[in-house]
């Protein structure tokens, strides 16, 4: 059976069959993305191949702007979903820290922490201070920072970790706990 592109094998319908609409591809194309999971592609297919008809990309470049987009999509729920997983009481960064507000914090130390390198090295950080010094903040900006860099954060005072740590060992899940707090990265 000749085909669309004068190949054998399966062969694509030159027409639709009777009873079907124009709008029928459509409907199974959303159908066939929303069953892969590609619900950029899903969004961005027809504004992107129109830009590519426009702009004169070929097939190949057009299915990599497309690919390039659900992967920038994919990325930033995925660091959505640490955050909201965090359980931070606010969503801090550095760029709305005034270092200039405490003389006394080492910008240049907390810039490189930001960096998480020190996650991979299984090392602690120790934040130290009076009221109103910016510990919290700067702990919230580490974490955001871990998150955004794929590393899984949980974020707890220590009156909340405590009273977690007595309530599963009372309810006898204390390893659960255990085990649930160590996968975490930071």
């Amino acid at each position: 059976m000749m085909g669309r592109s004068g190949t054998t094998g399966t062969a694509i319908p030159d027409t639709m069959p009777p009873g079907t609409t124009s709008g029928a591809p459509q409907v199974l194309l959303a159908h066939h993305l929303k069953q892969l999971k590609l619900p950029t592609v899903l969004r961005e297919y027809d504004k992107v191949a129109r830009e590519c008809a426009r702009d004169g990309v070929d097939h190949p470049r057009y299915l990599l702007r497309l690919i390039e987009l659900e992967l920038i999509d994919r990325e930033r729920r995925t660091v959505e979903r640490r955050i909201r997983a965090a359980r931070f009481p606010a969503v801090k960064s550095f760029d709305t820290f005034d270092f200039a507000a405490i003389p006394g914090l080492n910008k240049m130390l907390v810039l490189e922490l930001s960096r998480c390198e020190y996650i991979l090295r299984r090392e602690n950080i120790i934040a130290l201070g009076n009221s109103g010094t910016g510990k919290t903040h700067v702990a919230l900006a580490l974490g955001l920072a871990a998150c955004q860099k794929g590393f899984t954060v949980a974020f707890t005072t220590a009156a909340a970790l405590v009273s977690q740590l007595l309530e599963a060992r009372d309810e006898r899940r204390l390893l659960k706990l255990q085990r649930d707090l160590a996968s975490v990265k930071l």
